[in-house]
């Protein structure tokens, strides 16, 4: 049943990048964003209940969509993303690897609506990814989803943070929301191909303040979102 629930889902994606093709060639040059953006999450919420995803979601009061934010999250799986993606209750956006823009439609796609990639290989690719977002949630009120661990875990256990998202957080003064992703590693762990349907719960905590905070505060912040997302 995994494998035709993730043909399906495959054939329903490629229908909907062949569709909004001449979509995004339209709007590309007037500078509209937030459709497509729309279109994504309507896409992802397509593809929870196509895999048989049961998703429990708590703490969405912790969320002001009228804010800019930084979302962090534990990363059990290939699902995390495209879930948070749907159910963060704002037009959030992502830091991704550089290699995922080379896709065809689908990459150009994501830096036009605000994606920010990554070079991991470059020592400086980090820093200028990070000052790239910071300046889009300054000027344009974006609001970034993070995985601090950097990867999925491999024993779905939470590993070290990466201090990239701490100092987006704080060149941007934005308040940090952490969030807690269980049941995604049961169902899709890092090595799996196909995903199995089953329950997911998320828990949005409360926003952690940066506000006049400096990289000499990022050890306490680390600390208080390991602590809340490990609850």
């Amino acid at each position: 049943m995994a494998v035709i629930r993730t043909v399906i889902l495959l054939i329903f994606y490629v229908v909907l990048v062949l569709l909004l093709t001449p979509v995004l060639l339209l709007f590309w040059p007037l500078g509209i964003r937030d459709p497509l953006l729309s279109v994504g999450k309507w896409a992802m919420g397509v593809s929870r209940w196509i895999l048989g995803l049961k998703v429990e979601v708590k703490g969405l009061e912790n969320v002001d969509s009228a804010k800019s934010y930084v979302f962090m999250a534990n990363h059990l799986s290939f699902l995390d993303g495209p879930l948070l993606f749907y159910i963060i209750p704002q037009k959030v956006r992502v830091i991704l690897k550089k290699s995922i823009f080379r896709l065809p439609v689908v990459g150009p796609g994501m830096r036009f609506v605000g994606f920010i990639p990554v070079d991991r290989k470059r020592a400086s690719g980090g820093k200028k990814s990070i000052d790239e977002a910071a300046r889009l949630m300054k000027e344009r009120g974006y609001s970034f989803l993070i995985f601090p661990e950097g990867t999925r875990s491999r024993t779905g256990q939470l590993q070290p943070f990466k201090r990239g998202g701490f100092f987006l957080a704080i060149a941007a003064q934005a308040p940090i929301i952490p969030i807690t992703i269980k049941g995604t590693f049961e169902l899709m762990p890092k090595g799996r191909i196909f995903p199995r349907s089953g329950e997911v719960r998320v828990i949005f905590h409360s926003p952690i303040e940066t506000r006049g905070k400096s990289a000499e505060d990022i050890p306490f912040l680390v600390e208080e979102v390991t602590k809340a997302i490990g609850r």
